[in-house]
């Protein structure tokens, strides 16, 4: 399959791994999940840090169920889908064998695909390189706009106020930079208290 290319097939995805941990971002930061981290993108963000994601090819196709039984042993009952970028493929399959296991399913994505699936939380991450598509603007839970430079505060405001009215706002510094832009995010949310700092603990505390 290549990056571009949507993948239809429901019974299997391409799965670059997957494991047991806590959010370390946003509105769920803390709490035990289980990440399912698929392979394929076609936003390609220079600053990536899972840049062996982007070609599908070189992941394996994994049957949905075998997937979901493996994240059912585990008591957590949060399911994260993320990536490369998971809306290249139909997960329409995988969120509804998870929803039958008693898990959230929750998204991260960049919106650059059309939406599939059935979520009970998406995390919106815009990216330059390639732009969300205003209906999922306009579904995301929580918007979650990483601070590479100073000009990515114009940028979140603009995809800000695509959002719903409910939906949560969160900035975070890009991890490599993250000395120079969080004193600016921190003063940047005191002038626009909307907005909430997000963190990546995980890297932080050392975990996945």
């Amino acid at each position: 399959m290549s990056v571009l290319t949507k993948n239809i097939n429901t019974d299997t995805l391409p799965l670059m791994e997957r494991f047991y941990t806590i959010q370390g971002e946003g509105y769920h930061q803390g709490r035990a999940a289980y990440f399912i981290r698929l392979g394929g993108c076609d936003v390609g963000c220079v600053w990536c840090d899972v840049k062996d994601s982007w070609d599908a090819d070189k992941h394996p196709q994994v049957a949905v169920a075998d997937m979901v039984s493996e994240a059912a042993a585990y008591p957590g009952r949060i399911a994260v889908i993320t990536g490369g970028e998971p809306l290249l493929h139909n997960l329409d399959s995988l969120t509804r064998t998870l929803h039958k296991q008693g898990f959230q399913t929750h998204i991260e994505t960049s919106g650059s695909s059309p939406l599939s699936g059935k979520w009970d939380w998406i995390t919106l991450s815009p990216k330059k390189f390639k732009a969300p598509l205003p209906e999922i603007c306009k579904v995301a839970h929580e918007l979650k706009v990483v601070i590479f430079n100073k000009t990515d505060f114009a940028w979140a405001e603009k995809y800000a106020a695509l959002a719903g009215k409910h939906c949560k706002l969160y900035l975070q510094p890009e991890w490599e930079r993250s000395a120079e832009m969080t004193p600016l995010i921190t003063e940047y949310i005191k002038d626009h208290p909307e907005w909430t700092m997000s963190l990546q603990i995980h890297k932080y505390i050392n975990v996945p």
